[in-house]
């Protein structure tokens, strides 16, 4: 398979994984092209634009000071010494893997693959895609994977807005084909992360991606149960985490919340189950997990209402404001964000609502344009229930009670106070 290339990398995708992954990869010296089917993303980058809450213009720039371009035509592929998968893998509305975007881009790359080129795929999928989906579509124009050509699962870990860990210091797990295509893939990744881990194979790799967030989709969700149950027995479920998180071994600390977002937690364990129910197996676990995040937004408003009630307030007509409206703190993210389910079934009950987020300059619920509040003190002020749902740093939580009416933490950030009430 030896042979030159004029591209060392093509990125398939260039959202919250491709694009960090064409920072490293372009910083470690390799020549990485950017190929995607957005015109707008593709204009952005070119001229210095970043639409990806961790990589700035600065970022960018400095990209394409290196030899970094986007593209959006896939006739590149053809010159590259490797090309990886980076497109969403959403569900689609019955709950069932997308994959259309996986297929798109492996239709590109079967178009315009020639021997020697490494082929990874780092979307989140269920174990078997990429031997039962990927390669046999690869290898209907004549090339045969681990002699023609190499071929690899990867799995992401991008966790955007985390400040510690980012793609050259989170160990990359690969997966190939055969012994040969994991060798290959691994040389590709060792030249800009930290630390490579083989995978016996391709589906190993696939699932090690879903037990990781299986495993925080089932514990959130456990710590969500017990907030529904906590308040009636008279128990402070954070402190009672504070306080199992002293124990130096057998315990993970999880939060409870107003339920899941992003794009992993709320769609990968999907992946998995699907696989397993294929087989005619039912998986308890991810779907009562399922079960019970989806929940909690219900179980917000549900406590909203009766907080209200308390105060002598129906729930139509007064005034609430949400805090916070993204998946994560310190990003503008909003995926799966449960904010939206929460407003929605607010705005069902009656509440006059509007929100405060400093990373999100618009928002719309059911169609609907919701007010922006500048000032999250003021507004908390002014409004019947301040409900905090995202803990940014720009919101200053420690006078946030003091100025609030009434406030429901349902991140439980906010220290003890007479006006603070904790999921």
């Amino acid at each position: 398979m030896n042979r030159r290339f004029s591209v060392d990398l093509v990125i398939i995708g260039l959202g919250y994984v491709g694009l960090p992954l064409a920072r490293a990869a372009s910083g470690a010296g390799l020549k990485v092209v950017g190929l995607d089917r957005s015109a707008p993303v593709v204009q952005g980058l070119n001229s210095g634009s970043s639409h990806v809450d961790d990589i700035s213009d600065a970022d960018v720039r400095g990209m394409l000071d290196r030899g970094f371009r986007a593209v959006a035509s896939p006739e590149v592929i053809a010159d590259a010494a490797a090309v990886v998968i980076c497109v969403p893998t959403p569900l689609t509305e019955h709950g069932a893997p997308n994959l259309a975007a996986v297929d798109a881009a492996v239709a590109d790359i079967a178009a315009h693959l020639t021997p020697g080129t490494l082929v990874v795929l780092e979307s989140t999928t269920y174990p078997g895609t990429t031997e039962e989906v990927v390669r046999p579509r690869l290898e209907a124009g004549g090339l045969r994977a681990g002699t023609d050509f190499h071929l690899a699962f990867s799995p992401e870990r991008i966790d955007p807005g985390n400040p510690r860990y980012g793609l050259e210091n989170t160990p990359k797990v690969v997966g190939g084909a055969t012994p040969d295509c994991t060798k290959a893939a691994r040389a590709l990744y060792e030249r800009f992360v930290g630390s490579v881990v083989e995978a016996k194979g391709t589906r190993e790799a696939e699932m090690a991606k879903l037990l990781e967030n299986t495993y925080r989709h089932v514990n959130i969700a456990l710590v969500n149960e017990m907030a529904m149950f906590c308040r009636e027995i008279d128990v402070d479920l954070w402190d009672a985490i504070r306080c199992a998180s002293s124990k130096p071994f057998g315990f993970a600390p999880f939060y409870p919340g107003p339920g899941v977002g992003g794009h992993c937690i709320p769609i990968d364990p999907n992946y998995l189950s699907y696989k397993v129910r294929s087989l005619g197996i039912p998986f308890r676990f991810v779907e009562l997990a399922q079960e019970i995040n989806q929940r909690m937004p219900a179980h917000v408003v549900s406590r909203a209402a009766d907080l209200l009630n308390q105060q002598g307030k129906p729930i139509r007509g007064s005034r609430v404001l949400l805090l916070g409206v993204t998946y994560k703190p310190d990003i503008s993210d909003q995926r799966e964000s449960p904010a939206m389910d929460v407003a929605e079934l607010l705005l069902e009950r009656g509440a006059d609502l509007s929100y405060c987020d400093p990373r999100v300059p618009e928002w719309t619920v059911e169609g609907v344009a919701v007010p922006r509040v500048e000032d999250h003190l003021a507004g908390a002020g002014q409004a019947d229930l301040t409900i905090l749902l995202q803990q940014h740093s720009e919101f200053d939580l420690g006078p946030l009670a003091d100025h609030a009416r009434l406030l429901f933490d349902t991140r439980g950030r906010t220290a003890d106070h007479p006006q603070v009430v904790r999921l």
